[in-house]
């Protein structure tokens, strides 16, 4: 059957629409939206719930001259729908296919690649300034989620918008959600006007009673419009906006689709910067996702018909999970371990702990900088044993608050970082693979990283005996939990798991796994190598490195982590320094370029991390065949 979204390969296609022809394309989007998602997973609610918004933007501007900046992106599945992608819209978030976040390589339409939040109202600026400088004419338009707001990035924007500043129109999504539950004041202020029926009442009867006196009845009805703007003014979000330099209007409702036609073509003429506030349902068109937003934020594949997530059985837990189950058990049993995250609860498997413990789980909002100056301040005198749990590329973002406010107050703090490594359909955004260059330049930081579960308990049950600032990476990975006694762990002391000679192959993390194999497989050339788990990036085991590099002729690093700052680099600067001039090496990591989507397994084909591409390269690198086998022989 032919479809409205079908005859849509572009947004001038819309320009001859009328509303209700509009409304079935919403529908249509919205079943393409669950009909592709059940299959691939990816993130649903948040693109439900933007349908006729982005439908309306696209009809009354004109994409790509005037510009659409989302913020994080995440939401820009019908954005995709609608500007020509279509056809690739089957491999969202697919190895090779499209991004599962605006993407500027992608499309004309899509303007900066974005997958954290609250970057949109600073490049829009920015933006806008350069339009300016350039004598063009075009509609800035920042989509900003409510969530976004609490970012620190987002309220300094806000206080260098120009007074003055033309055809800028901030549209604000309000769904009361970002991934979990908007927090914090701001969420507050937002939800005033509408949580104050009595006050919509009284503007509604004061306008009905005024329009009723005879002769100047319409008149006073009409001014009425600044009386009840002073008493908007007690309840509503306005002041708040306007006190920034921009004109509000809304809330309107952001699924009716004319009424947003209809604003949006009459706020086009404003000589002044505008923020349009949009309520929407996170989830609209399907009620599972309604009814559990947070679940359904970035899901895995369902049934559509039932909304059922399918099962996986016999799934190991994941390092997250690990990490909540053993956490929650750390908190039961020592009353001053206390959680600080932000806005990453459910992502982080902490909200078991939240539920139990509100005073000692606390979700900060989409505020990463604050989260570690917080965590800082809560460590302040050392009675209180912190974890800050935060995303790896969402620590990128905390850099400064980290080096002043813990590491340089030398205070105690344990970051979970989580989502370290390969990040799979997030895409180059969300690939953890730099944390490691940056935490090596503290000093006094402990990076360490776990293997399988089992460690990852054992370094969280260890680390506040170290006494310093200690990050702990882990993957979003399926790992084993054994339940057996757990090990004290000493500062810096690694694992050998294979003794062997000649190589010795230093592999970070779940890379152990990878090492394991290659040892395996080096056995058919009559070699048996020294595997090594170093645990601790920082500090290194040197008396144990200092031994195994002694008798050893080759030394191979794998790590999921960029080549340039991680574990290899490590290795090297150790191995030169300590004048291990004998040793050959060869490098195995993540090269100098930004990785897009894809599943784990093809990410590290393409990048060279498969044990066969790593055998591959050792054959030809190390003369296998013939070098290793002759020196065995001398």
């Amino acid at each position: 059957m032919d479809s409205l979204l079908h005859g849509v390969q572009a947004p001038s296609d819309l320009k001859e629409l009328k509303v209700e022809e509009l409304e079935t394309l919403a529908s249509e989007i919205r079943q393409k939206i669950i009909d592709t998602l059940a299959i691939t997973g990816g993130h649903l609610a948040s693109n439900l719930g933007i349908v006729e918004l982005t439908i309306a933007m696209h009809k009354v501007f004109n994409s790509p001259l005037d510009k659409f900046i989302f913020d994080v992106s995440h939401q820009s599945y019908p954005h995709k729908l609608l500007t020509g992608r279509q056809s690739k819209f089957n491999r969202i978030r697919q190895f090779k296919g499209l991004c599962g976040f605006s993407h500027p390589k992608e499309s004309p339409h899509d303007h900066f690649l974005a997958g954290h939040a609250g970057t949109a109202l600073s490049l829009a600026l920015g933006t806008a300034k350069n339009r300016d400088l350039l004598h063009r004419d075009e509609y800035i338009l920042p989509i900003l989620g409510d969530a976004s707001l609490t970012c620190g990035l987002t309220l300094e924007a806000l206080n260098n918008i120009p007074k003055e500043l033309k055809k800028f129109i901030v549209i604000l999504n309000d769904n009361n959600m970002s991934i979990s539950k908007s927090v914090g004041t701001i969420s507050n202020i937002l939800s005033r006007f509408f949580s104050n029926p009595t006050s919509n009442k009284l503007y509604s009867e004061m306008q009905h009673l005024l329009a009723k006196i005879p002769n100047v009845g319409g008149f006073l009805a009409k001014q009425s419009g600044k009386v009840t703007e002073s008493l908007k003014n007690l309840v509503s979000t306005a002041p708040f906006f306007e006190q920034f330099g921009l004109s509000y209007v809304g809330p309107i409702d952001g699924h009716d689709i004319g009424q947003l036609i209809d604003v949006l073509e009459a706020l086009k003429n404003s000589p002044k910067p505008i923020l349009l506030h949009v309520l929407t349902v996170k989830g609209k068109g399907m009620e599972t996702a309604i009814n559990d937003p947070i679940c359904y934020h970035g899901c895995k594949p369902f049934d559509k018909v039932t909304g059922k997530f399918h099962a996986t059985p016999n799934a190991k837990p994941t390092f997250p999970q690990v990490f909540g189950k053993h956490i929650l058990k750390m908190a039961e049993e020592d009353s001053t371990v206390v959680a600080i995250t932000p806005a990453m609860p459910a992502g982080s498997c902490l909200e078991e702990f939240m539920e139990k413990h509100p005073d000692r789980c606390l979700d900060v909002g989409i505020a990463e900088g604050h989260s570690v100056t917080f965590s800082g301040g809560l460590a302040y005198n050392k009675k209180l044993k912190i974890v800050c749990s935060i995303y790896s590329t969402f620590l990128q973002r905390a850099l400064d608050n980290l080096f002043h406010d813990v590491c340089l107050q030398e205070l105690p703090v344990v970051f979970a970082i989580d989502r370290a490594g390969i990040s799979g359909p997030d895409g180059s955004t969300h690939h953890g693979i730099y944390d490691i260059g940056f935490l090596n330049a503290m000093p006094n930081m402990v990076i360490c990283q776990p293997r399988n579960g089992q460690l990852l308990k054992e370094l969280m049950q260890s680390a506040f005996a170290w006494n310093r600032p200690v990050a702990i990476r882990y993957p979003n990975m399926a790992t084993e939990d054994l339940d057996i006694p757990l090990q004290k762990r000493d500062l810096g002391v690694a694992d050998i798991l294979q003794e062997g000679s000649q190589i010795a192959i230093i592999a970070l993390g779940v890379m152990c796994n990878t090492a394991l194999e290659i040892a395996k497989r080096l056995e058919s050339f009559g070699i048996q190598a020294t595997v090594i788990d170093p645990v601790f990036v920082k500090p290194l085991d040197t008396e144990l490195f200092c031994r195994v590099l002694s008798s050893h002729t080759h030394v191979i690093t794998i790590e999921e982590h960029s080549l340039a700052v991680g574990l290899g680099s490590i290795m090297n600067s150790f191995i030169v320094r300590n004048g291990f001039n004998h040793l050959t090496v060869a490098n195995f990591g993540i090269p100098d370029m930004f990785i897009e989507q894809g599943s784990h397994k093809e990410i590290l084909e393409e990048i060279g991390l498969s044990p066969d591409r790593i055998m591959a390269r050792l054959v030809d690198a190390f003369n296998l065949e013939k070098n290793l086998v002759t020196a065995d022989s001398q």
